[in-house]
């Protein structure tokens, strides 16, 4: 039960950090409104509970510990993330109009699937956090998939909150430069991850 406890604090502390997950809720926000943003956080959610289960059968760790699968996974992650942020600032130099479409909806799910499963720092995450809480005498695989639903649940709670925020000044400054001046923030900010994620060892 402490060792749950430990984990669950972590859990918060991880998810409240910002990361390529976080710029990507608020675009699929700006771009599609409320319902993007939760199908993002939804696409999400299974690259997160890929990783767990994948860290207790040991995928994880091989991908950690293969110098070339990892690289692969970088530079597929920073790929998306650079592509993304081009992509909000051809649209607001379009000028493209800012209501929830079709589109947003059907992208915003494979964005937050394949942004999770590109992120090779997930592997890592979960190759160095969870080994310290699963018992080698049990079947980790159910245990593994609890914890990665905790933080899934986390994630749930934290980005509906900044999806809440993000429509809502959307909404008022749909009028406005605004509305163009933050998608290009966001992207400006998904463009330098996908960069630092591509340079860093």
């Amino acid at each position: 039960m402490h060792g749950f406890l430990v984990f669950a604090g972590v859990a918060l502390v991880v998810t409240l950090t910002p990361g390529p997950a976080t710029a990507l809720i608020v675009r699929s926000a700006i771009r599609g409104g409320h319902r993007a943003a939760l199908l993002t956080t939804a696409g999400n959610s299974m690259g997160i509970l890929f990783w767990a289960g994948a860290s207790a059968v040991g995928i994880s760790a091989l991908v950690a510990a293969s110098e070339v699968a990892f690289v692969g996974l970088k530079i597929a992650g920073a790929v998306t993330l650079v592509v993304l942020g081009v992509q909000s600032w051809r649209r607001t130099l379009r000028g493209e109009a800012r209501e929830v479409t079709a589109e947003s909806s059907r992208s915003a799910f494979r964005n937050g699937v394949v942004t999770s499963f590109a992120n090779p720092k997930l592997a890592v995450f979960f190759v160095a956090l969870f080994p310290q809480f699963l018992s080698s005498s049990h079947s980790e695989l159910p245990k593994a998939l609890a914890m990665g639903a905790l933080i899934v649940a986390y994630d749930v709670v934290y980005f509906s909150l900044i999806a809440f925020v993000v429509t809502r000044a959307r909404a008022g400054f749909e009028r406005g430069p605004w509305a163009r001046r933050l998608e290009r923030a966001t992207g400006s900010v998904m463009i330098g991850l996908g960069l630092r994620l591509a340079v860093e060892r």
